[in-house]
């Protein structure tokens, strides 16, 4: 299973939206240098209050572009960095791999996948109606998150758009994502 990054976006301040960029770098460990939600342990503010010292599972967002298509049809404009996310994808089924596939990016970047992300109520904030959009329900009734993955950096190295992705499942039985 192979993608291509499409964006890449930061922010050192807290905001919803995240600037593109030419390239980010991801720190090991860490995230994406230079953006508010790295470090080891969480920096989602409703986290933080929680318990600052949990892990941060959430270093890096990935979000698949084909969202962008499926909103826009319901008449939403959503373009790369709008959602809060460091790299748009396309062509990677993203929200099917299981917790734990490695995902290799450009030369040097491995990332983890860890889970769903838990789109909150600032989308709507953002684009009224949107959070229904991008949370829904499936045919028997369960929860279905839309608004991409998130995942910590194993291996850092800089991502630029046009980088390949390659995705490495893990072995063993394989745990769908959750949200994390």
């Amino acid at each position: 299973m192979s993608g291509t990054v499409t964006a890449v976006s930061s922010n050192g301040e807290y905001s919803f939206t995240k600037p593109n960029r030419d390239s980010i770098t991801l720190l090991a460990g860490l995230g994406v240098e230079g953006d508010v939600h790295a470090g080891v342990t969480v920096k989602h503010r409703s986290r933080v209050a929680q318990d600052p010292t949990q892990p941060n599972l959430r270093q890096v967002h990935l979000i698949h572009e084909e969202l962008f298509a499926e909103v826009g049809a319901e008449g939403f404009t959503v373009v790369p960095g709008d959602l809060g996310e460091n790299i748009t994808t396309r062509g990677i089924d993203l929200l099917g791999l299981p917790v734990g596939t490695l995902l290799r990016i450009g030369d040097d970047a491995v990332l983890e996948v860890t889970g769903l992300r838990n789109p909150c109520l600032q989308i709507d904030s953002f684009q009224d109606g949107l959070l229904k959009q991008v949370v829904g329900r499936d045919a028997v009734g369960n929860i279905v998150r839309k608004s991409g993955i998130m995942s910590i950096v194993k291996e850092g190295g800089v991502v630029r758009p046009g980088d390949t992705i390659a995705a490495e499942l893990p072995s063993g039985p394989h745990r769908p994502l959750d949200r994390v």
